[in-house]
This record gives C-alpha cells, sequence and structure tokens, in this order.
C-alpha cells in the first residue's frame, strides 16, 4: 500500500512535471510559429547541390580557369558541399536544437558564457568573418541548458551575414525564448573582406554589441559584463 507522505510526494512531483511540460509546450509553439520563422530566416528549403555545382563550374570558365583539369574536377562537388555546411544555420530547427533545454530554475544572478568561436559569411563578398561571441542574461525564472547558446550562435552565424545583425539576432532569439530579465551579447570578428582584398589590413577586428532589458537600462550591469570579456 502506497503511504500516504508518498502519494504526497507522487502528487507533487506530477504537478511540477504537467507545469514544465505545459511551458515548455509554450515555448515549442512560439519556435514553430510561421512569424518567427520567417523573423528569424529559417527554412526548410535545402541548399541545390546540383545548381551549385554548375554555379562553380561557370564561375571557373569565367576567371579563365579549366574545370576539366585535374585539381578542379571535384572542386564544383566539394564547394556545393561546404556551401551546405556553411549555409546550414538557415534550415536549422530552432525547436530541435533547443530539445527542451530550457529549465524553470529560481536563479536571479547573471549568466555569462564567452569565448564561443564562430564563423560566418559576409554577404557581400561570400568571404569569410571569423571571431568570437560573449553573451550574457539575467534569468527570469527560466535558465538554457549550456551548450545551447553556442549552437544559437551557429545557427545566426551559418548563413550570409553581416556582423551587425548577427549580433542582434543571437540577442533578440535569446530574449524572445527566454523572457529574461536582460540580454547582452558581444561579438568581435576579422573580416577577411578587409583582410585580403581592398585595404588589405591584417589585424583591425570590429566589434558588435546588442543589449536588452536591464542591460539596457542599468550601467553598471553593462559594464559588469563586458569588464568579464576576455582581453
Amino acid at each position: 500500500m502506497t503511504q500516504p507522505g508518498n502519494r504526497l510526494v507522487e502528487a507533487i512531483v506530477s504537478h511540477e512535471t504537467q507545469v514544465a511540460s505545459a511551458k515548455n509546450n509554450g515555448i515549442q509553439q512560439l519556435l514553430e510559429s510561421p512569424e518567427l520563422q520567417s523573423r528569424y530566416g529559417l527554412s526548410s528549403q535545402w541548399v541545390d547541390e546540383t545548381a551549385v555545382k554548375r554555379a562553380v563550374v561557370d564561375l571557373l570558365f569565367a576567371i579563365g580557369e579549366e574545370p576539366s583539369r585535374e585539381g578542379l574536377l571535384d572542386t564544383p562537388k566539394r564547394v556545393a558541399k561546404a556551401y551546405s555546411e556553411l549555409v546550414s544555420g538557415y534550415t536549422t530547427d530552432p525547436v530541435k536544437l533547443l530539445n527542451e533545454a530550457i529549465f524553470h530554475v529560481k536563479y536571479g544572478d547573471m549568466v555569462i558564457v564567452n569565448d564561443i568561436e564562430y564563423y560566418s559569411l559576409c554577404e557581400h563578398h561570400l568571404l569569410p568573418f571569423i571571431g568570437r561571441a560573449h553573451v550574457a542574461y539575467i534569468p527570469d525564472g527560466k535558465i538554457i541548458g549550456l551548450s545551447k547558446i553556442p549552437r544559437i550562435v551557429d545557427m545566426f552565424a551559418r548563413r550570409l551575414q553581416v556582423q551587425e545583425r548577427l549580433t542582434q539576432q543571437v540577442a533578440e532569439f535569446l530574449n524572445e525564448v527566454l523572457s529574461p530579465r536582460g540580454v547582452a551579447v558581444a561579438m568581435t570578428a576579422q573580416h577577411m573582406c578587409s583582410m585580403i582584398r581592398g585595404v588589405k589590413k591584417y589585424h583591425p577586428s570590429l566589434t558588435t554589441k546588442a543589449m536588452f532589458g536591464e542591460f539596457n537600462s542599468n550601467r553598471d550591469l553593462r559594464s559588469e559584463f563586458l569588464s568579464q570579456i576576455p582581453r
């Protein structure tokens, strides 16, 4: 026979599970909404590798190369596969990405994840920019699994981008799914489009920031976050 104390514990656990499930279902509905998918440029349309291969052959001819020579025979196929990976962020499923890794926890101090390496493609020249992201948020009843923040950065980085928009999208997405008291994102990167062409300057890096909530309104919090970024 089940003891009264055990029945009480089971009832409490069952209630908490139902509450957590309902909250997670609400997050899933948000992530699956067409409005969110459109706003963040998410799509189920995969890269057309056949079309990319044809385009690479045309490009090789256009620059005076011979696509049939030994070193270039497999180049169209390799480039098509590379681009499928480099722009895979467009087809990332945010529901699978988060995988119910949002937890309801009473914790109200700053959470910081530093030195997230990322790469992206400049939409102006289709050349890479490579850098590090630093992300912080102040929970308001919800936290996110540690590994999910780098995955969110990748979801927005692996596409044609500009660094300013990338920074804003990461911050906006976290702000939307967590509803925290504040979100802060800072990104630095070196851009190949200015390093190997144009001005050909090899060392300058670009820094961008996006702040929401208390990071916007509280200068001390903002300074605390920025002071935690490794130099």
